[in-house]
């Protein structure tokens, strides 16, 4: 089986997000740092090039592969802002319908500016999904 192409890295998260070069997607990406390391407690971690992550958790395909990935985080795009691990909570579904403009993924959620979203509706989420995917130590997927 393949190795993970999306592991931890030690570039420096500040120094990633300085190089973004939309000046919105740079602001938000900043602001997204701030409010994922204050909900989740831990310091961010580039995963590959250009996913900042928060935490970390094992997973496992029904097909035997597995890997670990960050609980939560982000990767601000030239199109979109990503967010990882907000839809996996357990209130997503409810909660997705009072966040404001975006759209949805397999299992990521994007936006195009934090000025479209209810930021306090984002940071519930990024509170629940961080603390479901902590609390199960693995993950079975499909």
């Amino acid at each position: 089986m393949s190795e993970n192409k999306t592991m931890p890295t030690d570039r420096p998260v500040e120094d990633f997000l300085a190089a973004v070069e939309h000046p919105v997607r740079r602001a938000d990406g900043f602001a997204l740092l701030d409010l994922m390391r204050g909900i989740t407690g831990q310091e961010a971690v580039m995963w590959g090039p250009s996913i900042v992550g928060f935490g970390r958790y094992h997973y496992k395909y029904a097909s035997g592969r597995e890997g670990d990935s960050p609980a939560v985080g982000f990767s601000p795009r030239k199109a979109n802002l990503a967010l990882y691990g907000l839809r996996s909570g357990p209130d997503a579904e409810y909660l997705l319908p009072k966040l404001g403009k975006h759209k949805t993924g397999a299992a990521c959620l994007y936006v195009n500016k934090l000025e479209d979203v209810d930021v306090s509706v984002l940071a519930d989420m990024v509170r629940a999904g961080y603390s479901h995917v902590v609390a199960e130590p693995q993950h079975p997927r499909p």
